[in-house]
């Protein structure tokens, strides 16, 4: 993360280099890898979160995983860094095969749990907060409400 930058300038610019990575994407389809995490409270209650930058609605933390970095490495530190939080009891949901500006995309999946308040970095995070599984907000993204369909089942099958 650009951290030299001050948190208004990074806000600013986030847009503007989600865009252009967005047509690098479609102009090149090149393979991506990412992670997304569910992390739920003591309460059962998911944490989601909106950017600052792309589509407007709610999605899970997470984000792109480095060339030689493990998923849940990846998936560790962008919940650090976006929300300041260290999750406990960490379990692998599953691998999703997607496509995201029309690249294929590996999405690995995380379930987690938080006994702490998210602290949004207000760079890339604008607002995180804690729903009830059953009363999430709207709008939530297509790819968010896959990932939380996986979870939900996952839920079923392990009770």
């Amino acid at each position: 993360m650009v951290n030299w930058l001050p948190a208004p300038v990074h806000r600013a610019l986030l847009p503007i280099a989600h865009s252009l990575r967005h047509r690098w994407r479609v102009w090149r389809g090149t393979p991506l890898r990412g992670c997304s995490v569910v992390i739920t409270n003591l309460s059962g209650d998911v944490l989601l979160l909106r950017h600052s930058y792309g589509p407007q609605g709610w999605a899970l933390p997470g984000g792109g995983i480095g060339r030689v970095e493990a998923p849940e490495a990846a998936a560790r530190r962008e919940v650090q860094e976006e929300l300041g939080l260290c999750p406990s009891a960490w379990e692998t949901l599953g691998v999703c095969e997607e496509e995201i500006s029309g690249s294929p995309h590996t999405a690995y999946l995380f379930t987690a749990m938080a006994d702490a308040h998210p602290k949004p970095d207000g760079r890339e995070v604008l607002e995180a907060r804690f729903f009830p599984s059953h009363s999430l907000p709207e709008p939530l993204g297509q790819l968010t409400r896959n990932r939380l369909d996986i979870w939900r089942k996952r839920g079923i099958e392990a009770g």
